[in-house]
């Protein structure tokens, strides 16, 4: 199922990955995305999901993205994020692809945005929802309405796990220039290292 399985994997990231594998070769997104959803919390909140150690450590600088596990033929990709104190996101879009999102272990604030105007270098957001959501809570975002910010919203560090509908190597981000206007820019992703 993985690129590279890990032998070492417990059961419940075994059965997660194929419950997600099977969500992914649906061929509705919404239903894709409502079966990752129900995978991601189940397994969380009543089926003992406990992410590798090495995982879920804060990064000093930003916050920390790791994989953790791939399909082979890029149906889905599942990322470990970990926010420090303060950490969070610039308003972005996902390039195009599904996502779940799941809080693994902490608070997070999410904040909906819907785009008003897009031009090659700019747009124009309003802020829709905020969310504040905690272990076992998620959310799934279908483009176009996929643009949000994501922060930390406790003192210690907070994980997520997102499930992408394939590999997720870059996106756009959005940075304010004034009122609702943003300036657009193509941001490469990539993992942190594991330490």
């Amino acid at each position: 199922m993985t690129t590279s399985p890990d032998p070492t994997f417990a059961p419940p990231i075994r059965r997660l990955l194929d419950r997600v594998a099977a969500a992914a070769k649906l061929n509705d997104i919404e239903a894709t995305c409502a079966g990752v959803k129900a995978a991601l919390c189940e397994e969380i909140v009543d089926g003992g999901l406990e992410l590798p150690r090495e995982l879920v450590r804060p990064a000093s600088d930003r916050y920390a993205r790791r994989l953790l596990a791939k399909c082979p033929d890029n149906l889905f990709a599942i990322v470990i994020m970990v926010w420090g104190t303060g950490q969070g996101t610039p308003i972005h879009d996902h390039a195009g692809k599904w996502c779940v999102e799941c809080v693994y272990d902490g608070r997070i604030k999410v904040t909906s945005y819907d785009r008003l105007e897009e031009t090659e270098t700019t747009a124009r957001f309003r802020a829709e929802d905020v969310v504040f959501a905690e272990k076992g809570n998620a959310g799934a975002l279908i483009p176009p309405r996929d643009y949000h910010v994501i922060e930390n919203a406790r003192e210690a560090p907070s994980v997520t796990i997102h499930v992408y509908g394939g590999e997720m190597d870059g996106c756009h981000a959005f940075f304010p220039l004034e009122a609702d206007c943003y300036e657009k820019k193509w941001c490469d992703l990539c993992y942190t290292p594991i330490e």
